[in-house]
């Protein structure tokens, strides 16, 4: 009886590990997410942008990746086909979703799921590489201050910068080099975006302890903004409207970073006069343009308001792929991706009605940078302060000081 009693628990064991696959995995054709995003498409075009946060046409575009993606069938199972691929990974950003979950909507084993969303992001990052770079010519650059002008009224601006703190689960024997001020766990993406809320520059991957101003100093794009042989062709500075004085072109954010000749940040709260809070409401009107790019993204990509389950290397590619895919998405369609209740929206008497992403969620400045500022970049602003308050006012602005 013992040794019947033991054949029949080897045969089980054995059986158990021939199985290769679960049975409801083996049942995809008819349990996965594909026949509610094609009813979807077929019915519901508005339910399907919001199942993919795009519309079929801008789906249909990005499958441009699919030769990165597509793998063969083989004797022994069919392959998943590419555009399931890249609805699995579209999925996985949108919902944010933990890959245990991810997988009854799927129908794909978390394993896989993981290999699926890793290679279709790096396809992504590859295909739409040029959908996020820096401007390559002086009138590249021109061409970013106009609009920065023309939309947010800030002169010889070139880009808006900040850091968003990416919260993840604290890596296995990573002890506290993650952790932040804010007592949670991320890695740090540091962005510089244009007037309309593109990203021009990206960096992924710094730790969270580091300062904003820090984790922006260590990016190949701030070794080449410091050089002195200007080889990002940055105009050379000119005159404004109705002025004499020549102004650099500069980048703006908040106090967070060190004021230098080309980067310009807000006066601080002790010295401040009323020429000085104009200065800083014009320069808040530019510095929340990249605020918003951050909440669009977060809006649009549940992956950003949950901690992310995985490795910071693979965290890093989920990121700059859910990037990309706000740039493509901007490019392809603003209109209906940016709607207006997501971002701040000003008010005639300088009141700001603050979009829907700010509601329960706040940007994680970082720790302050203190240093010793430089006569000429305090010249510098006291010349944009003094223009803002002069020739280069705009009729609303006094509004800030009531």
């Amino acid at each position: 009886m013992k040794s019947n009693a033991l054949a029949v628990s080897i045969t089980e064991k054995e059986k158990r590990r021939r199985r290769w696959c679960k049975e409801w995995y083996k049942m995809r054709y008819r349990f996965t997410h594909e026949h509610l995003q094609r009813t979807l498409q077929a019915t519901e075009p508005d339910d399907y942008k919001n199942f993919l946060r795009m519309d079929n046409d801008s789906f249909e575009t990005l499958e441009l990746i699919r030769p990165n993606i597509e793998k063969q069938d083989t004797n022994l199972r069919q392959a998943i086909p590419a555009s399931q691929r890249l609805s699995i990974t579209l999925r996985y950003l949108v919902t944010g979703m933990d890959l245990e979950d991810l997988k009854f909507m799927c129908v794909v084993a978390p394993r896989h799921l993981d290999l699926i969303i890793q290679e279709t992001c790096e396809a992504i990052i590859r295909k739409l590489k040029e959908n996020i770079r820096v401007p390559r010519t002086t009138e590249d650059w021109k061409k970013v201050a106009k609009e920065f002008e023309r939309r947010w009224n800030f002169p010889n601006c070139i880009g808006t910068v900040d850091g968003k703190h990416v919260e993840i689960e604290k890596p296995s024997n990573s002890g506290s080099y993650y952790f932040n001020y804010k007592k949670i766990f991320s890695i740090v993406l540091m962005a510089i975006v244009n007037a309309n809320y593109q990203f021009m520059m990206v960096d992924v991957g710094a730790n969270g302890r580091m300062s904003d101003g820090g984790t922006l100093k260590n990016t190949n794009f701030w070794q080449l903004f410091s050089e002195s042989e200007n080889k990002l062709n940055i105009p050379e500075p000119c005159e404004l409207l109705e002025s004499d004085k020549k102004f650099p072109f500069v980048l703006v954010g908040d106090e967070a970073f060190q004021l230098t000749p080309n980067f310009m940040k807000p006066y601080n709260k002790a010295v401040l006069t009323d020429e000085r809070r104009i200065f800083n409401y014009r320069l808040s009107r530019a510095r929340r343009v990249v605020e918003n790019a951050f909440g669009i993204l977060s809006s649009r990509f549940k992956i950003f308001k949950k901690d992310i389950g995985l490795h910071p290397d693979k965290t890093r590619k989920v990121v700059l792929a859910a990037c990309r895919l706000h740039n493509y998405l901007c490019e392809k369609n603003k209109n209906k991706y940016i709607k207006p209740g997501d971002i701040d929206i000003e008010e005639p008497n300088t009141t700001v009605t603050r979009g829907a992403w700010r509601q329960g969620h706040q940007l994680l400045n970082i720790e302050r940078v203190r240093g010793n500022l430089a006569n000429e970049a305090k010249r510098v602003r006291d010349d944009f302060c003094e223009y803002f308050n002069g020739n280069g006012s705009v009729p609303w602005q006094n509004n800030c000081l009531i």
